[in-house]
C-alpha cells in the first residue's frame, strides 16, 4: 500500500534577528531614561531642586509681641492678646489637588460666617489670577476661638476624607500664623493720648505713633516644610530667626486722676451742649503730666464706632485764643520788670480809646478804682491793657518786652512732649502785630496756644518761676525687663521765686476774695490759685469769631503748690459761657480727687488776702 505521508517539519526561523530587536528596543528605552536622568540631575538640576523646595518649603513672618503702655503704677492701659492671622496656600485648592472644581468656593462657604468675611473675596483669594501664589491672608488678627473652631472643621474633614472617598478636604490649604491683637482694657479712658493700632498693626496715632519702633519690636522669620496640608518643622531645612518682643513703655498719666478728669469734663461737656473740652492735670515739680482728657473721646479699640473729629488729642492739636488765662502771663512781665506792685492803683474806666478801637470789660460798669491785684481778681481787660502799656517808653517797645516774656513761657514753640500732630499755636513777631493786637494781646485774644502750653504757664508759676518742660513718658522697659527712666526735662527759669509768689497770692483772690471771678473753684480746707477765661471763639470752620472759648486755670495749695489743672470747654451753646461758671466745677472737682489721690494735705496757713480796690 501506500506510504503515509510524512508529518510536516515547521522550521524556526533563526531567534537572531528578533533579539537584536527587542535588545535594539530596550536599548532605546534605557537610552531615553538615561538622557532624561542626565537632563534632570545635571542640566536642569537646579531648577527642579528650586520646584521641588518650592513645593516644600513655605515662609512666614512671626510677629512681634507689641509692648505694653502702662500708666505710672504699672496698670495696662494698651496691652496685647494673642491672635492668628488665618492664611492659604492658593495652590492647594487647584481642581487637581482637590479633584474637584469648586474646591475654593466650598471652602469659601465654611469660612466666611467663621471669619464674618464676604464669601466671593474668600474665593478671589484662594483662586488667585498667579496659579502659582502660595501664601494668601484671608483674615488678620483672630481670636485664638476662631482659630479653633476652623482647625476643628479642617481635621473633621480630614477624617471623613480618609474613610469617604467622595469627601474633599477643602480646607487643608487653610493655615494660621501666631501674631497679637491690640486690647484697651479701659475702653475710652486716655484714648487721645495712646492713640491706635491700625489693621497692619502700626501705631496710628499718640503714643502708640509715636514710640512705635520702641514698642513694635523686631518681626522674625521661620521657614518650615510642607507636605499634604500639614507643616513638618522638624525637616532638614527648616530655620527660624526669633522674633524680638517690643519694649513696654509706662506713662506719667495715673489712671485714677486721668479717670476722674474724663468723668468731669465729659460730664460738663454733655451739660453744656458744647463741641469739645479738655483738662490737663500737671505735677507742678516735675513737669509730668497726670491726666490728659478730651471729649468727646473715642474707643482706640473699635475705631469703627468713633467720630473722626473726635480722633486724636485734642488738648495738644487744638489751637485756641486763651482769653483771660492769659493775663498771668502780662502781670508776670509787669511784676519781673518792676513797673507795678499787686498793690499799685489802677483807674479803670467804662471804655478805653487805643489805636482804632473801644475797649470794654466783660460788664459795663462805672470807673473802678483796682489795685493791679483787683485788676487780675476782676479780670479787667482795661486794666490789663493800662499795667502792660507801662513796660516800655513807647508801645512798640512794650509789646517787644511782653513778646520776650510770652516766648520764655512757652508760647510760639512746641511743648516738648514730641506728640504727633501737636501744634505750636500762633504767636507773631511784636513788629506784625496789627493796631487791635498790641492791646488784645495783654488780656489772651490775638495769640493761640493749645491746652497744654497754657497748663504749663501756671505750673511755670507753681514752680518759683522755674518752667519744667512737660513730659508724658516716664519710661521704658525693654525685653531683659531692665526699665530706663526717660530722659530728664529741660528746666529755664522765667521769672524770680518773688515774682511767681506775688503772682501765686494774686491768683488766690481771684478764687477767694468775693469780688474774684474764680469763687467756684473754692475747695475747703486748701489754698486755691487760679483763673477764669472766657475768650471770643474762632470757629475753626469758617475762621469767624463764633461762640466761646471757656477756660479755668489754676495750682493748689496755693502756698505751696503740688499740681495744677487747666480745663476748657469749646462753644458752650446751654446755660452759662463764662470759665468761672463752667470750667470752674470741673476744676474742683478734678483738683479735690487729685490732692485726694496724691495725699497731699492741706497747708493749714490762712491767706494774707491782698486789696482788690482803692479808696481815691
Amino acid at each position: 500500500g501506500p506510504r503515509p505521508a510524512a508529518p510536516k517539519v515547521i522550521r524556526l526561523g533563526s531567534p537572531r534577528p528578533r533579539l537584536r530587536l527587542v535588545g535594539v528596543g530596550l536599548t532605546l528605552v534605557m537610552l531615553a531614561f538615561v538622557v532624561r536622568l542626565v537632563q534632570v540631575q545635571a542640566v536642569d538640576a537646579s531648577t527642579y531642586a528650586g520646584k521641588a523646595e518650592q513645593n516644600r518649603y513655605v515662609g512666614q513672618v512671626l510677629a512681634a509681641e507689641r509692648g505694653e503702655i502702662t500708666d505710672r503704677n504699672g496698670v495696662a492701659l494698651a496691652t496685647s492678646e494673642d491672635a492668628y492671622d488665618i492664611t492659604a496656600d492658593p495652590t492647594m485648592f487647584a481642581p487637581e489637588e482637590l479633584d474637584i472644581a469648586d474646591g475654593p468656593e466650598q471652602a469659601a462657604a465654611l469660612l466666611a460666617p467663621i471669619l464674618g468675611a464676604d464669601q466671593d473675596d474668600l474665593v478671589e483669594k484662594l483662586r488667585p489670577e498667579n496659579e502659582a501664589l502660595r501664601y494668601v491672608k484671608l483674615a488678620g488678627r483672630q481670636t485664638p476661638q476662631v482659630w479653633k473652631q476652623i482647625k476643628d472643621l479642617k481635621a473633621a474633614l480630614a477624617k471623613k476624607a480618609e474613610t469617604d472617598e467622595s469627601t474633599a478636604n477643602v480646607l487643608a490649604g487653610v493655615f494660621s500664623v501666631p501674631t497679637s491683637k491690640r486690647v484697651y482694657p479701659n475702653n475710652e479712658l486716655a484714648a487721645g493720648i495712646l492713640g491706635w493700632v491700625n489693621a497692619e498693626g502700626k501705631g496710628g496715632g499718640g503714643v502708640e505713633l509715636q514710640l512705635d519702633k520702641r514698642l513694635a519690636g523686631e518681626d522674625g522669620k521661620i521657614r518650615y516644610a510642607q507636605s499634604g496640608g500639614r507643616l513638618v518643622p522638624t525637616a532638614g531645612g527648616s530655620t527660624e530667626t526669633p522674633a524680638v518682643p517690643g519694649s513696654d513703655i509706662e506713662l506719667t498719666i495715673d489712671r485714677d486722676i486721668q479717670w476722674a478728669a474724663q468723668n468731669a469734663i465729659s460730664e460738663q461737656v454733655r451739660k453744656s451742649a458744647a463741641d469739645r473740652g479738655y483738662v490737663i492735670v500737671q505735677d507742678t515739680r516735675t513737669g509730668e503730666v497726670l491726666a490728659m482728657a478730651n471729649a468727646p473721646g473715642f474707643d482706640p479699640g473699635d475705631l469703627s464706632e468713633a467720630d473722626p473729629k473726635a480722633l486724636g488729642n485734642a488738648a495738644l492739636q487744638d489751637a485756641f485764643e486763651p482769653g483771660s488765662t492769659a493775663k498771668v502771663l502780662s502781670m508776670a512781665a509787669v511784676l519781673e520788670e518792676n513797673v507795678a506792685t499787686p498793690g499799685t492803683h489802677v483807674v479803670v474806666p467804662n471804655r478805653l480809646h487805643r489805636g482804632d478801637r473801644l475797649f470794654k470789660d466783660d460788664v459795663d460798669h462805672p470807673t473802678w478804682y483796682l489795685t493791679l491785684n483787683g485788676v487780675l481778681a476782676k479780670s479787667s481787660n482795661i486794666g490789663t491793657i493800662l499795667a502792660t502799656g507801662q513796660l516800655g517808653r513807647t508801645q512798640a517797645q512794650a509789646n517787644k518786652v511782653l513778646y520776650d516774656y510770652l516766648r520764655r513761657f512757652g508760647l510760639g514753640s512746641h511743648s516738648g512732649l514730641g506728640f504727633p500732630g501737636e501744634t505750636k499755636g500762633i504767636l507773631a513777631p511784636p513788629d506784625e502785630w496789627s493796631t487791635s493786637q498790641q492791646y488784645t494781646i495783654p488780656f489772651g485774644q490775638g495769640v493761640s496756644i493749645n491746652a497744654m502750653q497754657a497748663a504749663s504757664v501756671y505750673s511755670t508759676i507753681a514752680n518759683g518761676g522755674v518752667r519744667v518742660e512737660p513730659t508724658l513718658v516716664r519710661g521704658s522697659k525693654g525685653p531683659d525687663g531692665r526699665f530706663t527712666p526717660a530722659p530728664k526735662p529741660g528746666k529755664t527759669r522765667v521769672v524770680s521765686e518773688k515774682t511767681a509768689k506775688t503772682l501765686a497770692r494774686m491768683l488766690e483772690s481771684v478764687v477767694d476774695d468775693e469780688e474774684g471771678t474764680g469763687t467756684k473753684a473754692r475747695i475747703p480746707g486748701y489754698r486755691v490759685a487760679g483763673k477764669t477765661g472766657t475768650a471770643n471763639r474762632v470757629d475753626p470752620a469758617t475762621g469767624k469769631y463764633h461762640g466761646y472759648t471757656s477756660s479755668f486755670a489754676g495750682f493748689a495749695p496755693a502756698d505751696k503748690p503740688r499740681i495744677t489743672v487747666y480745663c476748657v470747654i469749646q462753644n458752650a451753646t446751654e446755660g452759662s459761657y463764662f470759665g468761672g461758671q463752667i470750667c470752674g466745677p470741673v476744676y474742683k472737682q478734678v483738683m479735690e480727687f487729685a490732692l485726694k489721690t496724691l495725699q497731699v494735705p492741706p497747708t493749714g496757713a490762712a491767706p494774707a488776702a491782698l486789696p482788690v480796690t482803692f479808696t481815691p
